[in-house]
C-alpha cells in the first residue's frame, strides 16, 4: 500500500491539474485505482523518459478507450465519449503543471469531475436539442468566446486521431483541423468538437437506411458512401446528346450507379466501375444547359474506357457549383485509393486493403459531418478526403508512400484502427477477432515511432502546401477581368501557324515513324556534319524567295487589308458559346506569359532566397557542361529526347514521374513580384 500510495504521490506531483482528473476519471472507467494505474505505467517505462506526464496521459487514454468505445454509438449521441475524449486532447496538450497555473483551471477540472461522478457529463446541457444553437454558435459566436474556456491545438487533435481515428486521421487531421478551425483562431472548441462526432454518428444512421441500386447486388466490401436525386435529397440530371433523365446516383467505395427515374420506381441501375487500374478513368467538370449548350458550370463527365459514351451528371442548385464540387472529389477520392493499393501491392492482403479502404469511408463520413455544421461556408472537401488531398498538395507522394509502409506492418487487426472504429460504429463487420485489452498498448508501443515520423512528414508537406498556397495567392492578385474584342484578331492571324503547329506535333508524335525517322535522321546528320548554317541559311533564302514571289505576283495589291470573318454554319447560341470559350482561353494565356514574367523577374530580384540560389547552381552546371562537352553532341542529344520522348518505347521505359511532379511544386512555390496599377494622370 505504501507503493501505491507513492504513486499516487508521483502523479499528482507530475501531472496538471486536467491530466490529474483524467487519471481518476480513467480509473473509475477501467474499476481500478489511480495509483495502480500509475504503478502499472511505471513498469513498462523506460529508465529515461524526459516526457512522463504525456506518456502517462497517453497510457491512460488508451486503457480507457477500450470500455468507452463499447456502445460507441449511444455515448457519442449522449455526449460521454465527446467530453471525455476531448480532456484526453486537453491533458495531452497540457500534462504538466505550470508555476503558475491558474486557480481557475483547477476549478474548471474538479466541476468538470464532480458531474462525471455524479453521471452527468461536463457541458452536455441539452446537447439533442440545441444542435441548431451549437451550429450557430461555433459558426458566428465562437470567434468572440475563444479566451473564456479551454480549447485544443492542432497538435493534440493530430495525437488523438492516431489513438483513435474518429474525429481525425494522423495522415490529414491537420488539413482537418486547420478547416475545423478557421473561424476560431485555429484552436478547437468543444460545442464544435462534440457536434462533429454527432454529425457524423448521425451520417453513418442516414447510410445504413439507404437502398440499394435496383437489381444490383453489392458485394461484401462495397458500402454505400453517398446518394443523391432520391426523394428525401436534390436533384440530379443525366445528360445525353441534347436529352436529359433526372435519376438517383449512387457512390460506392468501387463503384458509381445512376438510377434513371421511372413511371413508378428507378430503372435498373447503370454501374461504372470505380476500382479497375486497368482503365484511364477520366472525370473533371463539366458544363451543361439547354440543348447541350455548355452555359451552366454544374456538372462532371466521366470517360473512361470501359463506357462507350461521356457519362454527364449535372447537379442543379441556384447559386455556386458546391454540389458538383463535393461529388467530383469524392469520385475522384474513390479511384485514386484504388490506384494507390494497386501501386502499393496492398491488395496482396485483405486486412490492409480493409484498412485503407476503412480510412477513406471515415474521410467521406468527416466532409459530410463538417457540410453540416458549416452549411454557410462549404468547407473545401480535399481536407478531408486523403488520396485526393495528397494526389495535390507538395510532396504528397512521400506522405502516401509512408502511409504505404505503415499500413504494410499490420499483420493483424489493428486496436483503435480505422477498421475497428467503423465497427464499434456498426457500419461494417469483418471476420477478426478482437484483441484483448492487456496487448493494446503493447501494440500502440510498437507504432508510436511509425505514427511519430508519419506526422512529420505531414507536417512537411503542410508546411510546403502553405508556402505554395501564398504564392497562388500572389497569382490571383495578379490575374484581371476583362479582354479586348482584339484577341478575335489575334486567334484568325495564328490560324495559319496553328496548322502548321498541329502538323508538327503529328510528325513528332510518330504517327507516320517512316517520315517521323527520316526527318530525325536527317536533323541529327546535319547537326553532326555541322551544316546547321547552311541549313538555317536555306530557310532565310527560302523565306527571301516567298517574299519576292508574293510581290511579282502583286499579293500586296489584291490583299490590302485582312478580313476576319465572324460568320459561321453554327446557331447564335453556339457561336455565342464557342467566341465566349475561346476567350476565356486566350486570357488564361495572357494570364500564364504574364506570371512566367513575373516569377522570372521574381528569380533575378531575389525575392525568394531559396529558389533563386537554386537557379544560380544550375545555371553554373549548365555553363561548365556547354564549355567542356561540344554543343552539337548537347543539341543532337536534346532533339533526340524530344522527338523519341512521345513514342511508345520511350513511354513505358518512363515509369517515375515524380521528376516532373517536383519541378512543378518548384515552379508553383515561386512568389511573383506584385502588380500596382496606376493612373499617371491621377
Amino acid at each position: 500500500m505504501a507503493s501505491n500510495g507513492e504513486g499516487e504521490k508521483r502523479s499528482r506531483k507530475h501531472l496538471s491539474s486536467i491530466a490529474n482528473s483524467l487519471l481518476h476519471r480513467c480509473a473509475r472507467v477501467l474499476n481500478t485505482k489511480p495509483e495502480s494505474l500509475v504503478e502499472e505505467f511505471e513498469l513498462g517505462l523506460k529508465p529515461v523518459a524526459d516526457n512522463y506526464s504525456q506518456r502517462l496521459v497517453e497510457f491512460c487514454s488508451l486503457m480507457a478507450l477500450e470500455p468507452l468505445s463499447r456502445n460507441l454509438s449511444e455515448k457519442i449521441n449522449n455526449g460521454e465519449f465527446s467530453r471525455f475524449t476531448y480532456d484526453m486532447m486537453l491533458a495531452w496538450e497540457k500534462p504538466s503543471p505550470f508555476p503558475d497555473e491558474h486557480r481557475r483551471s483547477e476549478c474548471i477540472a474538479k466541476e468538470n469531475e464532480d458531474k462525471v461522478i455524479s453521471g452527468v457529463p461536463a457541458n452536455n446541457k441539452q446537447d439533442n436539442d440545441n444542435d441548431d444553437d451549437v451550429s450557430l454558435f461555433y459558426s458566428d459566436m465562437m470567434p468572440l468566446l475563444v479566451s473564456e474556456e479551454a480549447s485544443v491545438g492542432e497538435s493534440a487533435y493530430a495525437w488523438f486521431g492516431s489513438l483513435f481515428p474518429l474525429a481525425s486521421d494522423i495522415v490529414n487531421a491537420r488539413f482537418t483541423f486547420e478547416t475545423l478551425t478557421a473561424a476560431t483562431g485555429n484552436r478547437l472548441h468543444y460545442p464544435a468538437y462534440d457536434r462533429f462526432l454527432k454529425e457524423m454518428d448521425k451520417y453513418i444512421d442516414y447510410l445504413q437506411k439507404q437502398a440499394k441500386p435496383t437489381e444490383t447486388e453489392l458485394a461484401d466490401d462495397e458500402f454505400i458512401l453517398h446518394v443523391e436525386g432520391s426523394a428525401q435529397t436534390q436533384k440530379v440530371v443525366r445528360h445525353i446528346g441534347a436529352s436529359s433523365r433526372p435519376g438517383r446516383l449512387t457512390l460506392t467505395n468501387k463503384a458509381l450507379y445512376f438510377e434513371a427515374s421511372g413511371v413508378v420506381s428507378y430503372e435498373r441501375a447503370l454501374k461504372v466501375n470505380l476500382w479497375r487500374t486497368d482503365v484511364d478513368h477520366q472525370v473533371k467538370g463539366a458544363s451543361t444547359g439547354p440543348w447541350g449548350a455548355p452555359l451552366f458550370d454544374k456538372a462532371i463527365s466521366y470517360q473512361s474506357t470501359e463506357v462507350s459514351e461521356p457519362l454527364i451528371l449535372e447537379f442543379p442548385e441556384l447559386t455556386g457549383s458546391t454540389r458538383r464540387d463535393l461529388w467530383l472529389a469524392l469520385v475522384k477520392e474513390v479511384i485514386l485509393l484504388h490506384r494507390f493499393i494497386s501501386m502499393y501491392d496492398l491488395s496482396e492482403s485483405p486486412l490492409q486493403s480493409s484498412e485503407m479502404h476503412s480510412r477513406a469511408i471515415l474521410g467521406v463520413i468527416r466532409l459530410h459531418a463538417a457540410r453540416e455544421m458549416l452549411k454557410m461556408s462549404p468547407p473545401p472537401p480535399n481536407s478531408f478526403l486523403t488520396f485526393s488531398l495528397y494526389d495535390d498538395v507538395p510532396k504528397g507522394d512521400y506522405v502516401l508512400e509512408e502511409l504505404a509502409n505503415s499500413v504494410k506492418q499490420t499483420s493483424k487487426i489493428t486496436p483503435f484502427g480505422a477498421t475497428d472504429v467503423l465497427k464499434r460504429l456498426d457500419l461494417i463487420s469483418h471476420p477478426f477477432e478482437p484483441i484483448s485489452q492487456e496487448k493494446i498498448p503493447v501494440l500502440k508501443e510498437e507504432q508510436r515511432n511509425q505514427a511519430e515520423l508519419l506526422d512529420s512528414t505531414v507536417g512537411q508537406s503542410k508546411d510546403e502546401a502553405m508556402e505554395v498556397g501564398i504564392a497562388k495567392a500572389a497569382v490571383h492578385e495578379v490575374k484581371e477581368e476583362g479582354i479586348t474584342d482584339s484577341l478575335l484578331v489575334l486567334v484568325d492571324l495564328l490560324r495559319p501557324f496553328r496548322i502548321i503547329l498541329l502538323r508538327l506535333q503529328r510528325l513528332i508524335s510518330w504517327e507516320r515513324p517512316a517520315r517521323a525517322g527520316f526527318l530525325l535522321i536527317i536533323t541529327l546528320l546535319t547537326i553532326y556534319i555541322e551544316g546547321a548554317g547552311y541549313a538555317l541559311s536555306s530557310v532565310f533564302l527560302g523565306g527571301a524567295g516567298a517574299i519576292l514571289w508574293a510581290k511579282r505576283e502583286h499579293i500586296g495589291e489584291r490583299f490590302s487589308e485582312v478580313v476576319v470573318d465572324t460568320s459561321s454554319d453554327k446557331s447564335t447560341m453556339e457561336s455565342v458559346v464557342e467566341a465566349q470559350q475561346t476567350l476565356k482561353e486566350l486570357h488564361e494565356i495572357v494570364n500564364k506569359v504574364n506570371i512566367t514574367i513575373l516569377k522570372i523577374w521574381s528569380l533575378f530580384t531575389s525575392r525568394s532566397k531559396k529558389h533563386t540560389d537554386m537557379v544560380v547552381w544550375v545555371m553554373m552546371v549548365v555553363a561548365l557542361v556547354l564549355a567542356v562537352v561540344p554543343f552539337k553532341y548537347i543539341l543532337m542529344g536534346v532533339i533526340a529526347y524530344v522527338s523519341l520522348g512521345s513514342t511508345d518505347i520511350a513511354k513505358s521505359m518512363s515509369s517515375n514521374p515524380q521528376g516532373t511532379r517536383r519541378l512543378k511544386e518548384w515552379w508553383d512555390s515561386i512568389p511573383v513580384v506584385p502588380v500596382h496599377i496606376v493612373d499617371g494622370n491621377s
